[in-house]
């Protein structure tokens, strides 16, 4: 399908670009000093800094396509968003500093669809102006979390209020002085039909109950805000944090993870340009047997292979914000899987070419690939698993042929 830029991308895409290569490149080297003082929980202050520029550069909440009009930013359709996004995953941080960051987006956008005023007002308005975090809490340690109808978490309703008992982990960036509510999905009616079950809450992270319990690490490092352990005992959230209606969860969840992948998809192939750049780099300062590795073959090759196949990948990727764009995300579910198997598992290949290149630096902390390739593994699992989007895209293809087959037979 032919998909074209709107001017107003155009013109964001080229304002982000020299933001980038200005402001946000020049304060990597203080953002991770200052990341090393405060800490994996911690603030790193050259952050107000950065949003403060981007903020009157009007380079804000860009990710959002039905942002009101009051909220500050520019809000671009998904294909405009693309782009800009790539740019913003070349570098770790860059996201936040652009409020554009997860899990903050998909919050910010069910909090705007599915929350009440009362809830917008006291937490959509904060996370929109990046003065607070927040996170998601669907993912259970005991259950397989990728079929979302088995969460055991419960909410009960008990007069106007709502009482949620149960674990959840991988809540990423709970652990951050400034995440300051959670969205919680859990279980209102365990004996409806499997996909009318869930509900979702707004939980605010200070109420009694709350408890952060084990804080696992991926790959050994010890990512900022973490993905810990949430213990939910007895926690009492008003019936009006509910959002959207019970039994809703599920149909909300598959909402927000829709643009949620599209997103990690369009930051990963900024991941792997980076990768590129630092690939060929390497190849030209390091020589063995006589010549520098770029005039070496198999290294040529790694160059020419990543080169196509991060092209291609962003096609795929263009082609499904257009897809989003024009036709919803529901027409676009297939496309949707689709890349979030295919785009990961590019940039995986490109940053493990990177490490070769770079030998054994490649894989210590003096080079960004090792962490790298440590965050693009994960999204082989994080918004659901490579298999289960296969499934998905191979059910589909069949039904097109049986349109009454169904996965249980």
């Amino acid at each position: 399908m032919p998909y074209q830029f709107s001017d107003r991308g155009v013109e964001i895409h080229d304002a982000v670009r020299r933001f980038m290569d200005h402001v946000v490149y020049p304060a990597e080297e203080t953002y991770y000093a200052q990341l090393e003082d405060v800490g994996a929980d911690g603030y790193p202050p050259i952050l107000d800094r950065l949003k403060s520029a981007a903020l009157e550069r009007g380079l804000w909440n860009l990710f959002l396509p039905h942002l009101r009009t009051d909220s500050p930013g520019t809000p671009l359709s998904n294909l405009d968003y693309a782009p800009v996004s790539e740019l913003l995953g070349r570098v770790g941080f860059a996201p936040e500093v652009l409020n554009c960051n997860a899990p903050d987006t998909g919050n910010m956008e069910i909090l705007s669809l599915y929350g009440s005023e009362r809830v917008k007002e006291q937490w959509l308005e904060p996370l929109l102006a990046g003065e607070i975090r927040s996170a998601f809490s669907m993912t259970e340690p005991d259950v397989a979390s990728s079929d979302a109808t088995n969460i055991g978490l419960t909410i009960e309703r008990d007069g106007d209020q709502y009482v949620l008992n149960g674990r959840k982990w991988f809540s990423s960036g709970a652990r951050a002085a400034r995440c300051r509510v959670l969205i919680v999905m859990g279980k209102t009616n365990p004996d409806a039909s499997r996909h009318l079950q869930q509900s979702m809450v707004v939980v605010p992270r200070d109420t009694p109950g709350v408890e952060l319990g084990m804080d696992p690490h991926v790959f050994g490092y010890a990512e900022r805000g973490g993905h810990p352990e949430i213990i939910y005992r007895d926690v009492r959230v008003p019936v009006d944090n509910l959002l959207g209606e019970e039994g809703g969860g599920f149909a909300i969840a598959q909402a927000r993870l829709g643009p949620g992948r599209i997103h990690h998809c369009m930051r990963s192939i900024g991941v792997a340009e980076r990768a590129l750049d630092l690939m060929v780099t390497r190849s030209l300062e390091r020589s063995t047997f006589g010549s520098s590795l770029a005039r070496k073959g198999v290294i040529q090759d790694w160059i020419a292979e990543s080169r196509i196949e991060i092209d291609m990948a962003r096609e795929y990727v263009l082609h499904t914000a257009h897809l989003m764009d024009t036709v919803g995300n529901r027409a676009a579910a297939s496309a949707i899987a689709g890349i979030k198997v295919a785009v990961p598992n590019m940039a995986l290949r490109v940053i493990d070419r990177a490490i070769q290149v770079h030998g054994a630096a490649g894989v210590t902390q003096f080079y960004p690939l090792a962490q790298m390739y440590a965050h693009q593994r994960t999204l082989r699992i994080a918004d659901g698993p490579d298999e289960v989007h296969k499934m998905t895209i191979a059910r589909r293809e069949i039904m097109k042929h049986q349109p009454d087959f169904s996965l249980r037979g």
